[in-house]
């Protein structure tokens, strides 16, 4: 179904000759949406903006949609929805098993580039933003109609390997490789790394062993899979207690083959030159070149992300391709994507969605009191083990297992949650106070409402609704109104990258929902009024439960 948004800038476009740049009103009292564009246009073609917004609005034919537009300040049109109009549009939604979000109008093919942690080194905090952000996004994008391919791009090759190979040879503990593989993994390069410093001589034995791998030595290329295979596997347990997946999992190993050929392609084209021994993309406005190839012969981090793009470009010919990573990678991607330009005949949108850190209450980086990364693993271990303290506390009498499964959904959902709804591009205090609290916009807040509404439907004693929907109390209508921007909602989670977007949409969501239940008798109203608030109920938490997923959250039905 057509939109409202849809429908009065298709309106406002066709009058002004140019976009309407409709958004929703910041004050209530004004209307639900306001045209900005008239105010772009007067000052093209010199005219007084506010008349030719008057004369704008008299030409909409929009009686159907809304109350006759007005004109406030310097030329903004104010639209306010009629309420037949919202209540059709409400029906159509509680019909609809998308909730009356509509594909997107222009399909396109996504790469998103998530997070892409090391092997052989355990997943930390750090890892969290980029996993759940991308993941995230990726839903989204999805369930807009987008083909969205995901791609894990792991670190699996390296000089750290030469250590590893050393460590797996002479200093393994198998019995330990058992219990916890990645702890034993990184025990063995931290050894060796530090033998190393001990023993500068040891260098050369490690730098061989590396130069055995690299040129596909049995034994060591043997080991080498076995410590990436180790890794995946538990990579692969921590995300599936997060809920994700990937399309691929292609590591830095797979374009190795490919980087002599990338060097060699740029220097053809000069886009590439020698500079002190070193092979260098120079990018306007960056003081330092993108350095794709060392003196010593050793490629980087820009070569490998060069023919990554390329490859991605003649795989999946996307459109865009998305990487999700911290705040610190914002040079070299700007500098990797000025290269690539000058590089490949056609480029698509690439862009860098970075994000801040996790800082603790001292307001510093999230760590141990050792000092070391906060373990992932651990981190949502502490996040079960708390949420099944708060639920035991509560509800003690329900059986232990449904306990562990609420503390499951609602201990992981609060640590996505509580990232989610950040603003990403900002730092943010890492808080299980807040993140667990039953009120506020957190994830046990909106997981309760959306039990709060379910529990409705089971007194009602109701399984099929039929109807339209009626809008005669104020709250109604509010609530209606909000449940139609959940289509735009999505749209600006898509064109800014940020799900915080959506955690503010469903917070508000379940505040309106609260205001209507409170001032709305629902099961003790007469027909038809009974069914049509069943209905706006269900589409409440139908909605919540949708909008959860997409952020990658659980709903559970009691708690």
């Amino acid at each position: 179904m057509q939109s409202a948004i849809e429908i009065i800038s298709a309106a406002v476009e066709h009058a002004l000759g140019a976009p309407a740049l409709l958004r929703p009103c910041a004050d209530p009292q004004f209307g639900d949406y306001q045209a900005n564009g008239v105010m772009a246009i007067a000052k093209q073609t010199k005219q007084n903006p506010r008349a030719l917004a008057e004369k704008i609005a008299t030409q909409l034919q929009l009686a159907d949609v809304c109350e006759p537009p007005t004109v406030a300040g310097a030329g903004f049109i104010n639209f306010k929805l009629r309420r037949e109009f919202v209540a059709a549009q409400v029906t159509d939604a509680a019909r609809d098993p998308r909730h009356g979000v509509p594909s997107a109008s222009k399909l396109k093919i996504v790469v998103i580039d998530f997070s892409s942690p090391n092997v052989a080194k355990p997943m930390h905090v750090g890892h969290i933003r980029s996993t759940i952000l991308g993941d995230c996004l990726a839903r989204v994008l999805k369930f807009l109609g987008h083909r969205v391919v995901t791609d894990n791009h792991i670190g699996d090759w390296g000089t750290q390997f030469g250590m590893l190979i050393i460590g797996w040879k002479k200093h393994r503990d198998d019995a330990a490789l058992q219990r916890d593989a990645i702890t034993e993994l990184e025990r063995l390069y931290k050894f060796v790394n530090n033998q190393c410093e001990l023993h500068p001589a040891l260098r050369e034995d490690v730098k061989a062993e590396l130069v055995k791998l690299q040129q596909g030595d049995a034994e060591n290329h043997a080991i080498w899979q076995q410590i990436i295979d180790l890794s995946k596997h538990e990579f692969d347990r921590t995300y599936a207690r997060l809920g994700v997946s990937f399309d691929h999992t292609f590591g830095e190993s797979f374009y190795n083959p490919m980087l002599a050929g990338v060097v060699a392609d740029l220097r053809a084209h000069d886009i590439a030159i020698e500079s002190d021994d070193a092979i260098c993309i120079f990018v306007e406005g960056s003081k330092a070149p993108l350095i794709i190839q060392k003196a010593d012969g050793a490629f980087l981090y820009g070569t490998t992300d060069l023919a990554t793009l390329k490859y991605r470009l003649d795989k999946w010919h996307p459109d865009e391709i998305v990487y999700v990573t911290d705040a610190r990678q914002q040079l070299h991607f700007k500098q990797v994507f000025a290269a690539a330009a000058k590089w490949l005949p056609k480029v698509p949108d690439l862009r860098h969605v970075w994000f801040g850190s996790i800082l603790g209450e001292d307001g510093k980086p999230l760590k141990t009191r050792s000092g070391e990364n906060v373990k992932l693993g651990e981190l949502l271990d502490e996040a079960e083990e708390r949420a099944l303290a708060v639920v035991t506390e509560k509800n003690p009498d329900l059986p232990e297992q449904i306990r562990n499964t609420i503390a499951r959904v609602v201990g992981i959902g609060a640590v996505k949650y509580a990232d989610l709804s950040q603003n990403r591009t900002t730092d943010y205090v890492f808080s299980w106070a807040k993140m667990l609290a039953m009120n506020g916009n957190t994830a046990p807040y909106m997981q309760y409402a959306y039990v709060r509404v379910q529990s409705i439907f089971r007194k009602a004693g109701v399984a099929t609704l039929d109807g339209p929907i009626a809008l005669e109390h104020p709250t109604e209508l509010d609530l209606a109104k909000h449940i139609l921007r959940f289509t735009e909602t999505l749209q600006a989670v898509a064109d800014d990258d940020k799900p915080n977007w959506l955690t503010a949409y469903l917070y508000d969501l379940a505040g309106k929902f609260s205001a209507f239940y409170d001032n709305c008798p629902v099961i003790q109203s007469a027909e038809p009024t009974r069914s049509s608030r069943l209905q706006l109920c269900r589409l409440t938490a139908d909605i919540m439960k949708r909008g959860l997923n997409l952020l990658g959250i659980e709903t559970i039905e009691q708690m």
